[in-house]
């Protein structure tokens, strides 16, 4: 059978964080009832003239700088032309030639190994409304539309699912660490297409495309390729050929299916947009604007390793979400000790945060209350199981966790005296057992930690009762 390689691009489309729409001062909010945020222009209605949103630009930009793009002094708005319902213009105003930004790159790691995939570019244009299907019609939204985007184009770098499951997420980290946008993929603030084909291992001659729309998850971007991969292979195999076709992914079915025929630039029929002038950037505001960048993700994740000695899969995980990684830094801040933390983060709070749908930073339970429990935890005033068992209350109502233990009764029993007691106590009750520690079964030692700590109703302080079992077994 012949053996085939996998290529992949992604087209990753970014609403960008802007309080009005691209050419128009609409509001530019998720959750509006239909057609209430619309006006002339982004309606399409005849006569009426586009006017540029600068802060577009600026993080049409600053995302270029964070994917270490060549910026464009001057870039065009061109009409891009197809027709579609809820395209209210019959085109959309978009970038062609020049765009915004180009020639970039991001690096990505896999199991310990990176590698460098190329930005073909990174245009700014209008997003379309939304088609509403219900029982016997198609209702049109134009809400959304004029809302600006920034399409990234990858180079056909990628060369599996799992590939480009790591490039999505890695741009939408990029993306939301420096403000550009919210980031929400169920909203479809995030969303790309990806463009698979195949050829035989080892040529340099891409295989026929598809491109599968609209991919608005990160497991899905990956299933749908896997799925694509597979039917190609198939194909192939079969003797087929392969059509170059739009496609859409059925997440529920996690199937893809052939919506129209896939078109060329030159069927869009682009040419510049008369209604708008060239976008001009200076190069101090390009200056201006890449000192005002955050730290990207990747340096802060080197950050995380060197200073608080988290494990490298600890910190890409962190700071994967801007809030979580912000969180982690304000708790690290009163309670030195970076891999407590982060392990109490991992363990509870982002599992509490997933299951309310919330973003760390929403939580009630703060920085200030994660470092507390920490320390309480450090000191052995409780111990880590107790943390995990009154977790979710604490989550729930958030507040010190020190108050919620010493209302409820639960601090750790660290006294040597009362400890003993119950140590020796489960000695005396069970003689064979001690007969066979001492024996040489060794093992044993877990049974008499629990014999202890059923008798202190789980508040003995288990490393001071290891201790002491040990001193006395000899």
């Amino acid at each position: 059978m012949q053996d085939y390689e996998t290529v992949i691009g992604l087209e990753v489309h970014a609403q960008l964080k802007t309080a009005s729409k691209l050419f128009c001062s609409c509001p530019a909010v998720f959750g509006a009832a239909p057609n209430e945020q619309v006006c002339e222009v982004c309606s399409g209605m005849p006569g009426a003239l586009p006017r540029l949103n600068e802060k577009a630009v600026e993080l049409a930009v600053k995302a270029g700088l964070a994917l270490n793009c060549t910026i464009n002094n001057y870039s065009l708005f061109s009409r891009k032309n197809y027709f579609y319902p809820d395209l209210p213009d019959g085109y959309q105003t978009s970038q062609f030639v020049p765009p915004v930004c180009e020639n970039g790159y991001l690096n990505i790691t896999l199991r310990g190994q990176s590698r460098r995939i190329g930005i073909t570019r990174i245009h700014m244009e209008n997003d379309a409304g939304k088609c509403v299907h219900v029982q016997d019609a198609t209702l049109v939204d134009l809400n959304r539309a004029g809302t600006p985007l920034i399409e990234i184009v990858s180079e056909p770098d990628l060369r599996s699912a799992e590939e480009a499951a790591e490039f999505m997420r890695q741009i939408h980290a990029i993306l939301v660490s420096i403000g550009a946008t919210d980031g929400n993929m169920e909203e479809g603030s995030l969303r790309c297409d990806a463009n698979v084909s195949l050829r035989p291992l080892g040529s340099q001659v891409f295989g026929t495309r598809t491109e599968t729309k609209n991919i608005n998850s990160f497991r899905n971007v990956q299933k749908a390729v896997e799925y694509e991969i597979a039917r190609q292979r198939a194909c192939l195999e079969d003797g087929e050929s392969i059509v170059q076709e739009t496609r859409l992914f059925d997440a529920a079915r996690q199937l893809t299916q052939a919506m129209r025929s896939k078109e060329n630039a030159h069927d869009y029929r682009y040419f510049p947009n008369p209604d708008l002038p060239p976008v001009l950037v200076a190069p101090e505001k390009v200056e201006q604007w890449r000192k005002e960048l955050p730290e990207l993700p990747a340096p802060r994740a080197r950050r995380f390793v060197e200073k608080f000695g988290l494990a490298e899969d600890e910190a890409a995980s962190l700071v994967s979400d801007k809030s979580a990684a912000d969180y982690f830094e304000a708790a690290v801040a009163l309670f030195p000790q970076g891999r407590r933390i982060a392990a109490l983060m991992q363990t509870e709070l982002l599992r509490e945060c997933e299951a309310a749908g919330i973003c760390a930073a929403a939580a009630k339970l703060g920085p200030a209350d994660l470092a507390e429990l920490a320390a309480m935890i450090d000191k052995g005033t409780i111990s880590v199981r107790t943390a995990h068992e009154i977790f979710p209350e604490l989550f729930a109502r958030g507040g010190s966790p020190q108050d919620f233990v010493s209302e409820r009764g639960l601090s750790q029993i660290s006294d040597s005296g009362e400890l003993e007691a119950a140590v020796d106590a489960t000695l005396a009750e069970n003689p064979a057992e001690v007969e066979a520690y001492r024996g040489g079964k060794s093992k044993l030692l877990s049974f008499f930690v629990g014999k202890v700590m059923g008798k202190t109703a789980g508040k003995a302080n288990p490393a001071l009762v290891n201790e002491m079992l040990r001193s006395k077994l000899g």
